[in-house]
């Protein structure tokens, strides 16, 4: 049975969609991607359809990711659909929490931070509005926290950014 991961942060333009892109990017590395299912989707429904932030784009393709996820918000359905639902800062997890149907369903929201293994983050933050030092920090995040989330899932895996 596939294991299915959504990752979520406000617009679903930056950081869900570069965490989505990093996850597939080490699981097809690792030749594990038939067994995973990986989305991304934001609180917000403000860019719907729209790729990735452009800057994002950039900087995620210096590192060899290709982001091409057409935003979209978190449904109703995403609880029922998904396994793990994790949110990039304490507003989503906040958000989520509120959209969850079910205690259940709140069971799987996490923070993406728990598996950084390198780097001592409480959130990934928003690059938005800043500079390009602020994508770079994010991108650099969600590297080590995908390699810890992939290793928690798949014990004994060994992930691109840990060769």
């Amino acid at each position: 049975m596939k294991k299915k991961i959504l990752f979520v942060c406000l617009g679903n333009i930056c950081r869900s969609s570069t965490a989505e892109g990093v996850m597939l990017h080490l699981l097809k590395e690792a030749g594990l991607e038939a067994e995973f299912v990986i989305d991304s989707a934001g609180i917000l429904s403000y860019h719907q359809g729209e790729l990735p932030d452009s800057r994002m784009r950039a900087h995620a393709a210096r590192r060899g990711y290709e982001l091409v996820h057409r935003s979209r918000p978190v449904c109703t359905d995403d609880f029922d659909r998904f396994d793990l639902i994790l949110g990039m800062d304490d507003r989503n997890i906040a958000d989520l929490k509120e959209r969850a149907p079910s205690v259940e369903a709140s069971k799987k929201i996490r923070r993406m931070t728990d598996y950084c293994t390198r780097f001592s983050a409480d959130h990934v933050p928003d690059p938005y509005y800043g500079g390009a030092e602020g994508f770079e920090q994010v991108i650099d995040l969600l590297e080590d926290a995908c390699s810890g989330l992939l290793t928690s899932l798949v014990p004994g895996s060994l992930s691109a950014c840990d060769k």
